[in-house]
């Protein structure tokens, strides 16, 4: 059985039973037994004949047999497995199931799991791709099972049917259909969630929001390409539905384990700062971020609306800083208050603001050459201070280093030996330029606020993260209160996920 097995795998069966590879046997009842090749063409002939059967001649029996010519025909046949009824194959399509048994139409598949729809891989299908391939489909069914709405007598009609292929949004609808317009069968490209939503359509509004994409720019993609698109109606209701409590409620529980392990430190240094939806001075939104300074983690953040603050934008800002003062738990402060400091370098842009505008004055043009300079020497003084006292003694000599002299009766410049070659001419002591100086430098209101840059803070990596909020919420579109808002929890989500990841670096180990 094992050297028939293996022949039987390299028959060619067209080639077996081709009419030129038969021979004839006429006693050979090893491979044909007489009354296995009595046929009934014979059968008949004796009938026949039956009056005069003593005449007639005796014949040997004859068998026809297949394959015979070919080389290496040693198969018996007999011995070839049988085919029973229940493994025979039909080819006809009238064997089939009856009306009876056809299988009933299939209702639209749901997914009953949350794996079923998130991290399903999805492909762009071609409706002449999709209508090839259901042309080449045996369905389910054998005939037409629909009804006449008059007789309720069914269809029974035979195919082949005619296939259509529609879009309804982002799916595509195969349809096989009788002539006479009854719908054989149906299938679409995706499933259908609860009131029959379409999972494509419900992800793509989803991920829409939570890309930060625009809905009119992707909808412009999906034109040029000449795909279906979620309904804009249907984009929104989903949006205010399905995502803008969702993306609240998920940045409160983030948020709230960010808090808790601020919870056991000392003391806590957080930066804030605000930032208007819009590039000019018609802002309808103001954001109020706060950033903790050692983790970088973003632990509040509050939108104001224009109309709060009945509309006047100039006020927002604090508004807003008010909310989330108030937002942030006692327990991060403790019991010893809070210190307010100001960023250093919207105090040194400050300082250069003001030195700019004293050198447009008559003989004062010299201040524009000591401007960078003097900047950098506020920066060093309240970056050394811990004191008023020790950043005044720095900050004073600043109007005697300019004038040539470094060393006075109080005190002297900290900086080494200078070169004779230098390219900055000096301020004349007593001159215009330096009494304009003098008065910028001593100025009370300005040593008033001194003490707010003493802790030498810088918002620097907030305007980062405010940039970031621009791929989420851009300044060049226009977004209700609710969704505003959401985007930009979802900025900061993003933001507290990745803060933490090691930086880039080059081949040599350097940051890039």
């Amino acid at each position: 059985m094992t050297s028939l097995d293996l022949n039987a795998d390299r028959i060619n069966v067209e080639e077996f039973n081709d009419i030129q590879n038969s021979i004839i046997d006429w006693a050979d009842d090893t491979l044909c037994h007489a009354e296995e090749t009595e046929s009934v063409s014979s059968l008949e002939e004796e009938e026949e004949t039956s009056d005069d059967d003593s005449d007639a001649d005796y014949i040997f029996p004859l068998c026809v047999r297949t394959g015979g010519a070919l080389p290496s025909t040693s198969i018996r046949l007999d011995a070839l497995l049988a085919i029973s009824m229940e493994d025979t194959v039909h080819d006809s399509s009238d064997v089939g199931p009856t009306l009876t048994d056809a299988p009933e139409m299939p209702e639209k598949l749901q997914p009953q799991r949350e794996d079923e729809v998130i991290g399903q891989p999805a492909s762009i299908a071609y409706h002449l791709n999709l209508k090839l391939l259901a042309e080449y489909l045996l369905l389910p069914i054998p005939m037409c099972t629909a009804k006449d709405p008059v007789t309720n007598a069914a269809c029974q009609a035979h195919g082949p049917f005619q296939v259509t292929v529609k879009s309804r949004a982002t799916a595509a609808i195969i349809e096989w259909t009788f002539p006479f317009g009854h719908i054989v069968w149906r299938s679409s490209s995706q499933s259908a969630l609860k009131y029959g939503m379409l999972i494509g359509d419900f992800m793509l509004a989803v991920n829409i929001l939570l890309s930060g994409n625009n809905y009119a720019k992707v909808a412009l993609l999906f034109k040029f390409m000449n795909m279906g698109m979620v309904g804009r109606s249907t984009f929104f209701k989903i949006q205010d539905t399905y995502c803008v409590d969702t993306i609240k409620q998920f940045w409160e529980e983030k948020r709230g384990l960010v808090i808790s392990q601020l919870k056991p430190k000392a003391s806590v240094v957080a930066l804030g700062d605000g930032r208007m939806d819009s590039p000019g001075f018609c802002a309808q939104y103001c954001t109020y971020s706060v950033m903790e300074n050692d983790s970088k983690d973003i632990i509040s953040m509050v939108t104001v609306d224009k109309r709060e603050t009945a509309r006047n934008s100039v006020i927002m800002e604090k508004e807003a800083f008010i909310r989330t003062f108030d937002t942030l738990p006692k327990g991060i402060y403790k019991s010893w208050g809070v210190r307010h400091t100001l960023d250093m370098w919207h105090g040194s842009k400050n300082l250069g603001k003001k030195i700019h505008q004293a050198s447009q004055q008559k003989g004062c043009s010299i201040l524009l050459i000591w401007s960078k300079d003097v900047c950098n020497h506020f920066w060093f003084c309240a970056k050394m201070s811990a004191t008023y006292d020790d950043f005044f003694d720095m900050w004073a000599g600043l109007l005697h280093h300019v004038t040539g002299a470094h060393e006075w009766a109080l005190g002297a410049c900290h900086h080494g030996p200078l070169s004779d070659n230098r390219d900055k001419e000096w301020i004349e002591k007593g001159s215009v330029a330096h009494r304009a100086l003098i008065e910028i430098v001593l100025n009370a209101r300005w040593l008033g606020e001194v003490v707010k840059y003493l802790g030498f803070r810088s918002t620097a990596e907030l305007e980062s993260f405010h940039n970031h909020i621009l791929m989420y919420a851009s300044k060049r579109f226009s977004f209700t209160p609710p969704v505003y808002s959401a985007r930009t929890l979802l900025a900061g989500l993003d933001y507290n996920h990745h803060v933490h990841r090691p930086v880039q670096r080059k081949a040599d180990g350097s940051i890039e």
